[in-house]
């Protein structure tokens, strides 16, 4: 019996802590006219699925973050502060961009495994 319970605790314990690490969080800050992740503009990001990126203004002019393509859409509102968070629950491609300076300005991909 006391196998049992230690066997049942361990189990627990395993899954509480596998939770923190599948939900991570990406930052990403948004400057003027590109993304920066960890000092290179306009990257490409990859996550696990269940994950959040969060996008951080830096600069002063106004931006938002649009998904172009992806497995689903979503946009944050233009913005010269702040921040924005996205939970990106299905697996794929997302190209995303700001619809104030377009595409070929300002853009990144984030690849959601």
């Amino acid at each position: 019996m006391r196998q049992l319970i230690f066997l049942a605790t361990v189990a627990a314990c395993s899954a509480a802590l596998a939770v923190p690490a599948f939900a991570a969080t990406k930052s990403v800050k948004i400057g003027d006219i590109f993304f920066v992740k960890k000092g290179s503009k306009n990257p490409t990001v990859s996550v696990k699925a269940g994950s959040t990126v969060k996008w951080t203004w830096t600069g002063s002019q106004p931006h938002n973050v649009t998904v172009k393509s992806g497995p689903s859409k979503f946009h944050s509102k233009i913005q010269t502060k702040g921040s924005f968070s996205q939970k990106l629950t299905k697996k794929g491609t997302y190209k995303i961009f700001c619809s104030v300076h377009g595409a070929a300005m300002q853009s990144m991909t984030i690849k959601v495994s």
